[in-house]
């Protein structure tokens, strides 16, 4: 497979392969001594446990209302806001998960009264928000999904009252903003994570919260408890920490979120050497 592209006249080193089409990528991935892949949990799966394999999935990425600063909750309307909706809501580093202990609904209803509205707008048009999905049914399954999830007691949409969700169109289709709210940390729902401005607004207790949010990618947790805040840095489920407000999707490009390429490539080694050095 390589030979055919190398003698095609396509170097190496600028090949991607997909695994999706086909066999190829799984084959690729098998064979090669060290891979990246991109992928939903199902594909993530597949290597777990797989040295050769450096496998990124949903970031499930979150920010949490500790109980000392819940009561102040419309100060951070804005930062929530923003976390779900920049970008589209496509990155792994966007919030898909607001956990508090009290004030969820009212939490749920003002973020939802913020970009619940927004229409799909063409996207050569400055204002433009939100991505198409382009893949025919790709978004017909996302709000199928969601459905079957608000069937669930417990579960609310705070957006319905703003228009439909999937509007169809003739090339592609949208889905508009989204926000659920949960009242427990249990339901499908708050476990959920999709490819546009989407986030559920789960109710849990501070104590529960470490237990009950899961794999995080990115966590903002704005609070001023020394001990709650010594939780969060050790826990190990939470590949970055932001302490304070700040949005999910605000990145320090010293502190790439998916590691730094040397880790990726090379291998940590001692080294001692006696006498001169040679070059």
């Amino acid at each position: 497979m390589f030979n055919a592209f190398v003698q095609a006249g396509v170097p190496k080193q600028a090949m991607s392969i997909y695994p999706g089409l086909g066999d190829i990528g799984a084959a690729v991935l098998n064979s090669c001594p060290r891979s990246l892949i991109f992928g939903g949990s199902a594909t993530v799966e597949q290597y777990k446990g797989n040295p050769r394999v450096q496998a990124h999935g949903p970031g499930f990425s979150k920010i949490i209302l500790g109980d000392d600063k819940v009561d102040q909750w419309e100060k951070y309307v804005e930062i929530m806001a923003d976390s779900v909706y920049v970008n589209s809501g496509r990155g792994c580093i966007n919030c898909s998960g607001i956990w508090a202990s009290r004030h969820t609904e009212k939490i749920a209803e003002a973020i939802a009264a913020r970009i619940g509205p927004i229409q799909p707008l063409p996207p050569d048009d400055p204002k433009a928000g939100l991505a198409p999905f382009t893949v025919p049914n790709q978004a017909d399954g996302v709000n199928n999904d969601i459905e079957a999830a608000l069937k669930e007691a417990g579960v609310t949409d705070m957006t319905a009252k703003y228009g439909k969700r999937l509007d169809k169109r003739e090339r592609c289709d949208y889905m508009r903003p989204t926000i659920m709210h949960s009242d427990s940390p249990d339901t499908a729902m708050a476990k959920k994570e999709y490819m546009f401005p989407f986030a559920t607004v789960v109710r849990c207790p501070q104590d529960k919260m470490l237990e009950k949010i899961g794999p995080t990618l990115v966590c903002t947790a704005i609070t001023d408890d020394k001990k709650f805040q010594r939780a969060l840095i050790d826990a190990t489920h939470i590949d970055r920490l932001n302490l304070g407000p700040m949005p999910t999707i605000k990145l320090n490009w010293l502190q790439p979120h998916e590691g730094s390429i040397v880790d990726f490539l090379f291998r940590a080694r001692a080294f001692q050497h006696e006498g001169p050095v040679t070059a």
